[in-house]
């Protein structure tokens, strides 16, 4: 081979090798650009589906602002139920599918639940799901409802939102929003300014003061009053109802088999006290004498329970149960409940809660615990949530311990229309009720609460969002 032929063999050999490079190069980056766009397509359609699976949740909130008991899209029979998606400039470009649930307990609904799973006509293998739970909120979105002005004393830790309807002296430790519907009040002896003196509508020595929010929207106290009457009629026909006794009242008692202790409560025994309510005067609330009636069994349909008499209260819960005490015979009496005792859930996963209604007052005794824990939904609908003041001096020997009390600790819920107080200071100083109190809001409660719990706001909204897979 001579050197001219070779050269030419040189040149082909290179142009054949750098051709392949180049193919290569080329053909990867064609690929590339091919997967990349698939990719950008791809993403794309989920997004547009995604897009059009909210749209779905969307439509059934216009559905039901319309028609709040129809569950079946208008059809009469069982889902799902698939809606096509127009865009305004493409017309129809995708579906949704809507899977409905509504949540009922003691026959009445309490939230919907709604699955919309959208996709588009140009990938309609690519599904895009979210779930939304729509309902009205449940007063348990806050740590206290109050109407009527009221003092958070330096003692105080607040988690979760502290609303009152009146004026508000906040000296505690709060971790969410303290609000007012008032801009102005007139802060007296009786919440610890003297002379009485014109204040903001949340004022004190706290120092979460930068979540005090004055004036708000009140909180109407009609949507949170519940009808008695109806759920009366409820624990009649698929609750438990509790006649009068004929005594001073019942003693139930919780139980964590989803059961409870009923006592008829037949001697109590009379303490002086002092309440901002009724001034001074004696209370019987210490129970001396009671007599076992029966255990009952929750209906696993209905947890409510109805007395129609003054309810001593504690024990364990389990499950979502609600216990009202209210004397519809008698327009002239108004029943109380008593809480007697620590009342805990069975677990901490939300699938236990209590709602306490009482027409009247929602009171703590003088025998109370040193240390006492509440977890639940606690409403004074006409009274006071508190612990009246009791003087050492005034009473009996073997009950002088117990004018002073270590830790009160809430998880839930207070709502009182009138003034809330646990603690008492005599001339500035701790003297009766207890001397640390701790109140922690419960979210699980907020979205999924025991039956008949009222509505601190009278309009549906998604109180959860979220994903599917």
């Amino acid at each position: 081979m001579n050197k001219k032929n070779y050269k030419k063999g040189s040149m082909v050999l290179f142009a054949l090798v750098f051709s392949g490079i180049f193919i290569m190069i080329f053909y990867s980056l064609a690929g590339f650009i091919f997967v990349q766009n698939k990719l950008s397509f791809s993403k794309e359609n989920r997004g547009v589906a995604m897009q059009i699976s909210e749209a779905g949740l969307d439509y059934y909130k216009w559905f039901l602002s319309h028609y709040p008991e129809d569950f079946q899209d208008g059809t009469g029979v069982a889902g799902p139920y698939e809606h096509e998606y127009l865009d305004p400039e493409g017309g129809a470009i995708g579906k949704f599918s809507l899977d409905i649930g509504g949540n009922t307990s003691c026959g009445e609904v309490y939230s919907v639940d709604i699955e919309s799973t959208g996709w588009t006509y140009k990938n309609p293998d690519s599904k895009r799901v979210v779930y939304g739970k729509y309902a009205r909120p449940s007063v348990a979105e806050y740590s206290y409802i109050i109407n009527s002005d009221v003092w958070a004393g330096a003692d105080r830790n607040i988690k979760g939102r502290y609303h009152s309807n009146g004026g508000i002296r906040m000296d505690g430790v709060n971790q969410s929003t303290v609000s007012s519907s008032v801009s102005e009040w007139t802060c007296t002896s009786s919440f610890g300014c003297s002379p009485a003196t014109t204040v903001d509508g949340v004022f004190g020595s706290g120092p979460g003061f930068v979540l005090w929010e004055f004036p708000v929207v009140p909180i109407d106290f009609n949507n949170i009053t519940l009808d008695l009457v109806n759920m009366k009629n409820i624990a009649q026909t698929i609750g438990v109802y509790l006649a009068p006794s004929g005594y001073e009242g019942y003693h139930i008692v919780l139980k964590n088999d989803r059961s409870f202790d009923v006592y008829e409560v037949t001697g109590t025994i009379s303490i002086k006290s002092y309440s901002t309510e009724d001034g001074w005067g004696h209370d019987r609330y210490i129970i001396s004498h009671e007599n076992f009636v029966s255990n009952y069994a929750l209906p696993v349909d209905c947890g409510l329970v109805f007395a129609e008499d003054r309810v001593w209260l504690d024990g364990v819960v389990s499950g979502k149960v609600t216990v009202a005490s209210a004397n519809l015979i008698d327009a002239n009496q108004d029943t109380d409940i008593i809480l007697s005792g620590n009342i805990t859930y069975t677990t901490t996963d939300g699938t236990d809660g209590l709602t306490a209604v009482a027409e009247h007052s929602v009171l703590i005794p003088l025998n109370s615990p040193d240390d006492m824990y509440l977890s639940g939904i606690f409403i004074a609908q006409t009274g006071w949530f508190g612990r009246n003041y009791y003087r050492i001096s005034d009473l009996p020997l073997t009950y002088q311990t117990y004018a002073k009390r270590n830790l009160l600790e809430m998880t839930g819920t207070i709502v009182s229309n009138g003034r809330v107080g646990t603690s008492w200071n005599c001339s500035g100083v701790y003297c009766s009720g207890y001397a640390l109190r701790n109140n922690f809001y419960d979210r699980k409660q907020a979205i999924n609460p025991p039956p008949l719990t009222p509505f601190s706001d009278g309009e549906y909204r998604f109180i959860e969002w979220r994903e599917g897979e």
